[in-house]
């Protein structure tokens, strides 16, 4: 971690290419010091050729907070697989050794500037970012109110920090008390409001308040092998399906119903998708599969 003292890196170290042998220490142990941006490209993508120039900029304007790792995916192949890489170009942002953060396709340089901001962010947060870590834990682990306790003793130093207000409202989420997470949702400063963590909380509670409501999940089954035309009951199969936290089920019943007519209802199966992808971690497989899947049908 760069303290106040220390000085950014010369600009010739922040990008470099990486192979299988050197991965490791590339990204994965270098990210433990300074946060890893990775770019999978190919020679012959063509949106690579507009990104890449675009992300190394973004990079190098962040004056050291960051470093850059290439990964072409045709000579390192192993890499991508292990990291579920299913179109290019892929990003992902690596912080301790882990990755935290993800985007495929081009996006515009300002999303970019975003994406390094947030990765730079982890690296000079005065400790923060292994608090945040900590909460996460606890919340995944099922130790609730210790994850309410540090989420709020993080928002205690940082105000304005959209990770752990959105941590706040997910804990109470976890904890059943959907009006709760909403009073929290509608009191968010209007600095994070709009920020993608409390996009992700919005999306959440919208399944929450869903599966709540949910139908029996054989029942629905049944009327769907009955009559897979029954758009409505595939549907509120898939509601069924994350209530019973089978996410991927869910996402594979609403494509199935995209790809069998795509307006139905007003394209609902549409939009509960892009409600799914919100409501999950962007660099989540079931994210990254399912909107290359979605879009592949999309622009077929």
């Amino acid at each position: 971690m760069l303290g106040l003292g220390d000085k950014p890196q010369a600009q010739g170290d922040l990008i470099k290419d990486t192979t299988e042998a050197t991965f490791l220490a590339d990204v994965i142990e270098m990210s433990k010091t300074i946060p890893v941006i990775v770019d999978f490209w190919a020679t012959w993508c063509g949106p690579c050729k507009t990104l890449g120039p675009m992300l190394e900029a973004a990079v190098k304007a962040a004056g050291g907070k960051v470093r850059m790792v290439k990964v072409d995916v045709d000579q390192n192949q192993r890499i991508a697989a292990q990291l579920r890489v299913q179109s290019i170009p892929t990003v992902y942002a690596f912080w301790n050794g882990q990755p935290v953060d993800a985007f495929q396709g081009a996006v515009p340089a300002s999303e970019l500037k975003a994406f390094i901001d947030r990765a730079a962010a982890l690296a000079g947060d005065g400790g923060l970012a292994e608090a945040l870590a900590a909460a996460e834990d606890m919340l995944a682990e099922g130790a609730v109110v210790d994850a309410v306790e540090t989420f709020a003793a993080i928002l205690e130093e940082d105000p304005a920090n959209a990770i752990a207000y959105a941590g706040l409202i997910r804990c109470h989420l976890a904890l059943g008390d959907i009006d709760q997470a909403e009073a929290f949702l509608a009191a968010a400063p209007p600095t994070i409001a709009k920020a993608k963590e409390i996009d992700a909380a919005r999306a959440q509670i919208d399944l929450a308040r869903q599966a709540a409501n949910a139908g029996p999940e054989a029942e629905l089954q049944a009327a769907v092998d009955a009559d897979p035309a029954n758009h409505q009951a595939r549907f509120d199969l898939a509601t069924a399906l994350l209530a019973a936290d089978k996410p991927q089920e869910a996402v594979d019943a609403l494509l199935e119903i995209f790809r069998r007519d795509r307006d139905w209802n007003d394209g609902a199966a549409k939009t509960q998708l892009f409600t799914i992808f919100d409501a999950l971690k962007p660099q989540d497989p079931i994210v990254l599969n399912g909107r290359r899947r979605l879009s592949s049908m999309i622009f077929a």
